[in-house]
């Protein structure tokens, strides 16, 4: 098997099957930056795998898929997940420091 292919599964499996959070099914693939926020903060709270605060598991994982995706994530999609990532904080009462 190709590194490449290797790296593609590993990370639909992590983003998948993630041990820390539960993920609402195609929630990345959603066009509403406040539901993406909101399942993810839903997912961060409820879990009882997660090893950081739910604040911080939540913009994780939204982190590690963006960065995963790389340049192959289209401008537009890229934008919705970016505006997540400001929802996200402002659903746990962030600022744009912490």
């Amino acid at each position: 098997m190709a590194a490449s292919k290797r790296t593609e599964k590993w990370s639909a499996e992590v983003t998948e099957h993630s041990d820390a959070l539960d993920l609402e099914d195609h929630i990345f693939e959603s066009d509403d930056p406040k539901k993406i926020a909101a399942s993810l903060k839903r997912s961060a709270e409820h879990s009882e795998r997660r090893k950081s605060e739910p604040y911080r598991s939540a913009m994780s994982m939204l982190t590690f898929y963006i960065n995963r995706a790389g340049k192959n994530l289209p401008a537009k999609r890229r934008k919705v997940l970016e505006d997540a990532k400001e929802e996200l904080r402002t659903a746990f009462g962030r600022d744009e420091h912490d």
